[in-house]
């Protein structure tokens, strides 16, 4: 007999005073409700009830086992209650790993939104450049950028990770503006490290095909840090554009080069493949999706 079944019936004739009452509650013969007792007194190899045929009563053991399913049977209730509520409306903690500078720039700014619109839910945003297991790491979904690996996630578009060079006005005064690539080689080159230890600027353009520039003698492993260079005039920068878009859209920072950028980064939203996603998922991705699908 199922074993949780047997505990609500015992629960029943407690509080009910009698086997006869508890079957009319289940809808169950006085015998079937016998049964349920007599399997979990098997069970534990203790009595639970002694009964007369005028009363019924509880043994010190019965008493013992009759608070504890009580408890049990309410824990089970409440995890139930619980486990439809986050069908309905999303609820609980999402966690959610996003690359760094596409995280602080993007990303961050717009779960203040989500969370404002969903109460209920509460966010663990991880902001690194290390490539997260989702599944070992119990991560709800994470963004990628850059041509993904064949996986059994699904993998949402989003808007492309474009690179932008610029370099600040008074820059550009005193060394010049490049028209090409071969042109940088006379440029303080502001080198990211991420890129390789020489932190060398790659381009993709036919004028440059894939032979590096040398970097300047500023290099960093953060596009921030390189950003605060060539705002204070140091050399030229190339960045994301989203860690650039301000500036340059302020006079701060003046876009070159423009038609030798390499192409914009395929990015996309990847989750596990569960045909049952709880809210709290369901109605981040289409939020994501509204604000930066494509």
């Amino acid at each position: 007999m199922d074993k949780f079944v047997s505990m609500e019936i015992f629960v029943a004739v407690v509080e009910a005073g009698s086997l006869t009452a508890a079957a009319e509650r289940y809808e169950i013969s006085s015998a079937m409700v016998g049964k349920h007792i007599r399997s979990l007194e098997t069970r534990l190899a203790a009595r639970l009830l002694t009964r007369t045929t005028r009363r019924q009563s509880l043994t010190e053991i019965g008493r013992q086992y009759y608070e504890q399913c009580r408890r049990i049977l309410a824990d089970v209730k409440d995890a139930e209650s619980l486990a439809e509520a986050m069908t309905a409306t999303p609820r609980g903690v999402l966690k959610i790993t996003v690359p760094l500078t596409y995280g602080v720039e993007v990303f961050a700014p717009m779960m203040t939104d989500y969370l404002t619109a969903w109460p209920d839910v509460s966010l663990e945003l991880d902001l690194s450049n290390r490539v997260i297991d989702l599944v070992e790491e119990s991560f709800d979904a994470a963004v990628r950028i850059g041509a993904l690996a064949d996986s059994s996630f699904v993998a949402r578009p989003l808007k492309p990770y474009r690179m932008r060079a610029c370099a600040s006005p008074e820059y550009l005064a005193r060394a010049g503006t490049p028209r090409t690539p071969a042109d940088l080689a006379q440029h303080e080159c502001l080198g990211f490290l991420d890129w390789g230890r020489d932190g060398a600027w790659r381009w993709n353009g036919e004028a440059q095909g894939e032979n590096p520039l040398r970097a300047g003698r500023f290099r960093a492993n953060n596009g921030q840090a390189l950003k605060v260079a060539a705002l204070r005039g140091f050399g030229l920068v190339l960045q994301p554009e989203v860690l650039l878009a301000k500036e340059i859209a302020s006079g701060e920072l003046v876009s070159v080069l423009e038609d030798y950028l390499p192409p914009g980064m395929p990015v996309h939203l990847i989750y596990p493949r569960d045909r049952r996603a709880t809210p709290k998922l369901t109605s981040f991705i289409d939020f994501v999706m509204e604000r930066l699908g494509v």
